[in-house]
């Protein structure tokens, strides 16, 4: 898609404020139910007074136009409310993990300056003003609304990125939007009811429920992802569109495998996102549902460029993500030289020619090549331009002199019908200078000899595992991300203490 195109669909639909549409939202039916949440509920009206009464209470505690909230709570209603209230006081929301350690989450407080922290006890951060989970303002205050604001940065998610230093990646865009924009992104309509099963706190959770939300969708949240009960709302809800990443994808398709039985004909859209999914995983769900039903999309969270790729050209393309849809993307060696189709190097992205910065990064620097910038993702291209993407730059396992990419190691190995999920890290070695290392969760009584067997006509020998071991512990987080820093750095001290 070009500028003239974005520029026609603003002009037939102009941006509106968030809090502009949420208000208009309420007026056109009120008692239309915005979120479910378990077995809670709040109609647009409830979502609208509740935030401003919150907003008013922001205020009181010396919130003021640009400054940044953080919202530490778990997924839920009080969420929204919260986000909304944010925006309804021209702040910026900073949503983050109600289950960060204190000393994580004071590193991310101190690098935003945050005027208010939501979901937290004021003892654990000294100094900083804090309302607790669960505060509910005083009946007193009014739940009217407000003067019409719009916050500079609609929101500011944070990373830790590769280095483990907290970075704060703060939208480029303004609290207001055009409807259309996100219909002709995301295909969906008012109509939908979108399932949110990711953490909020995630980027494509976030953008996609709120969306669905100022388009007027009812949403349907979970507290945290469950494969049985996801499959059980989208029958009991009758949901027709939602985002999974394939960590989620892959429980799923174990509890169908299983003998759960559920109906998914009301799916309309099946996204996926986050990270690279196996392919015959995906396989799978075009099988499952059909592949005009399952689509991906690749971008993260700064929104650079996008690509795009529908189930029918990826049955073509088996494994791309697709070409750049917004935005332009080119794979360049080490020393910023575009390599030909087929050769693997560093993805470089660059925004649409007449659009503003999609985003800006606080605590960090963008990596660049003369305006093209990179997230570190490596990959290569077709000879008709689609995109494959290989792994991160920073995860490469360099063993014997021969490139590792731990994503395709992960992805057969979970293959194996006893394991629940896998990451593979590099860990020193005197001969190869790393060596592969898998780190297993999967059921009892699983063997090490078994997972190496399975691989054996898998992988070509150097990329299986020279070292593996169990865990009964989750691997990846509900969003399906994983600490690979620490979990080698870990691996490493458990190596030195039996060494």
């Amino acid at each position: 898609m070009d500028v003239s195109e974005l520029g026609q669909l603003i002009a037939a639909s102009p941006p509106e404020p968030f809090v502009r549409t949420m208000a208009r939202l309420a007026d056109e039916d009120p008692d239309f139910v915005a979120i479910s949440h378990g077995d809670d509920s709040v109609t647009r009206r409830g979502l609208e007074q509740r935030s401003n009464r919150l907003a008013r209470v922001y205020l009181e505690k010396g919130v003021k136009f640009g400054d940044y909230v953080a919202v530490a709570l778990p997924n839920g209603i009080d969420f929204y409310v919260a986000f909304f209230a944010a925006l309804k006081v021209g702040a910026v929301p900073l949503p983050l993990s109600y289950r960060l350690p204190v000393t994580e989450r004071q590193a991310i407080i101190d690098l935003a300056e945050a005027a208010l922290l939501v979901g937290v006890n004021e003892a654990d951060h000294p100094g900083n003003v804090a309302l607790p989970a669960g505060f509910e303002p005083d009946a007193t205050v009014s739940d009217e609304p407000l003067p019409e604001v719009v916050s500079p940065a609609w929101k500011a998610p944070t990373s830790g990125g590769s280095t483990g230093r907290p970075k704060i990646i703060r939208s480029g865009t303004g609290a207001e939007a055009s409807p259309a924009i996100n219909q002709l992104v995301f295909r969906y309509t008012a109509e939908d009811t979108q399932a949110v099963v990711a953490p909020l706190y995630h980027n494509s959770a976030l953008g996609m429920s709120v969306g669905g939300l100022l388009l007027g969708q009812h949403i349907v949240v979970m507290n945290k992802f469950d494969a049985e009960e996801t499959l059980r709302l989208i029958e009991k809800h009758k949901i027709t569109w939602l985002m999974l990443v394939p960590t989620m994808m892959h429980r799923m398709h174990r509890a169908i495998e299983a003998g759960a039985k559920y109906d998914l004909s009301s799916i309309r859209l099946l996204w996926h996102t986050a990270s690279k999914c196996p392919e015959w995983l995906k396989e799978k769900w075009i099988e499952l549902l059909g592949a005009e039903k399952v689509l991906e999309l690749y971008g993260g969270t700064e929104s650079i460029a996008i690509t795009v790729i529908t189930g029918e050209e990826w049955l073509t393309h088996r494994g791309s993500v697709g070409r750049p849809w917004l935005g332009d993307m080119k794979v360049l060696d080490i020393d910023g030289n575009e390599l030909p189709p087929g050769e693997i190097g560093e993805i470089y992205m660059k925004g649409a020619e007449g659009l503003g910065p999609s985003y800006e990064y606080v605590g960090a620097q963008a990596r660049s090549i003369n305006g093209w910038e990179t997230l570190g993702d490596l990959g290569q291209k077709d000879e008709d331009g689609y995109l494959y993407i290989s792994d991160r730059r920073v995860d490469m396992i360099v063993s014997g002199g021969a490139n590792v990419y731990p994503a395709e190691v992960e992805n057969a190995i979970d293959q194996h019908p006893k394991v629940l999920s896998s990451v593979v890290v590099g860990l020193p070695d005197d001969d190869l200078v790393q060596r592969v290392h898998a780190i297993v969760q999967a059921e009892p009584g699983t063997t090490a000899q078994e997972v190496l067997d399975f691989l054996a006509d898998r992988l070509v020998r150097y990329k299986i595992p020279r070292s593996l071991e169990f865990t009964d512990q989750p691997l990846r987080d509900d969003s399906g991300k994983v600490r690979r820093a620490r979990m080698r750095d870990d691996a490493i001290e458990r190596m030195k203490t039996h060494a």
